[in-house]
């Protein structure tokens, strides 16, 4: 079952806001109106402070909703607009990102966004060829991948015997050798290791010799990305389903935060801080 933490967000923030707003504009005065009744008796006794209080004390539902609303707030602006964290669940986008790696992404590079509905209300930036962005799955909206962005709205792309071209132009690639894995990598040890000219910008992917050549052509839509995961021959990418959409992005991957290594039970150090490029 897909879990809405954003729309469960949002109504946690309306419920606590609502019940706060209603303390302070009904409840509250009902309650400072009734302790000004207690004129009789000592106002310095015990008894007498001990029924001001009584009468005071804001209802449970109150005081955690008073407390709970600021920080709730808080979380959804930032995980709306600012940063997201995510975590990498299958080895697609090695060797750049392993399995079990947590990052961060950027949620404004390429607009702000409203949250629950996605509606983009101020327009930023757009993606770049090279960039590691994280959308939802167009064939099923509710699950978040992420892939780089090989092809821009109207790129030729062809992919053929296991080379990227863009607009007929060849990516090349520089061989360095078998990919030296461990921990998380250790499925893909032996894979040929190469350096990927993108354009402007470089980055590693790996090839699988034994796995079958996956052939393919076409021009990208308007409004559309053509997007490819690192481990050329493990992804399910827009080589088989296609074009992701603008409205399905979410944003761009920038940094490792944190990584859990299960195949060794703990933390790998090295890749904390990480940026991803």
């Amino acid at each position: 079952m897909h879990f809405d933490f954003p729309t469960l967000m949002v109504l946690a923030v309306f419920f606590t806001g609502t019940v706060w707003a209603l303390d302070a504009l009904f409840w509250a005065p009902k309650r400072r109106a009734k302790a000004a009744t207690l004129v009789q008796g000592d106002k310095t006794s015990d008894r007498f402070k001990e029924d001001q209080s009584r009468l005071l004390k804001e209802p449970i539902i109150v005081e955690y909703s008073r407390s709970l609303f600021p920080v709730i707030l808080i979380v959804l602006l930032l995980r709306s607009f600012l940063i997201e964290p995510f975590r990498i669940p299958s080895g697609s986008m090695m060797p750049t990102l392993l399995d079990g790696d947590f990052i961060l992404v950027n949620k404004f590079t390429y607009g702000i966004r409203l949250p629950v509905v996605d509606k983009k209300i101020i327009k930023i930036g757009e993606p770049q060829r090279g960039d590691v962005i994280v959308f939802r799955y167009p064939n099923e909206p509710s699950i978040d991948y992420i892939k780089r962005v090989v092809g821009l709205p109207g790129d030729k792309i062809t992919y053929l015997n296991k080379q990227l071209y863009v607009n007929d132009v060849l990516m090349g690639q520089v061989d360095e050798g078998a990919y030296d894995a461990s921990g998380a990598g250790i499925a893909m040890a032996g894979a040929k290791l190469k350096l990927e000219n993108l354009g402007e910008m470089k980055h590693h992917i790996l090839i699988s010799n034994d796995k079958p050549i996956m052939n393919i052509e076409l021009t990208v839509e308007s409004g559309q990305y053509f997007v490819m995961g690192d481990n050329r021959d493990n992804s399910n990418d827009s080589r088989f389903w296609g074009t992701v959409p603008e409205e399905n992005l979410v944003g761009r991957a920038f940094m490792i935060w944190m990584n859990w290594d299960s195949t060794n039970s703990g933390v790998t150090w090295s890749r904390l801080g990480k940026s991803i490029i």
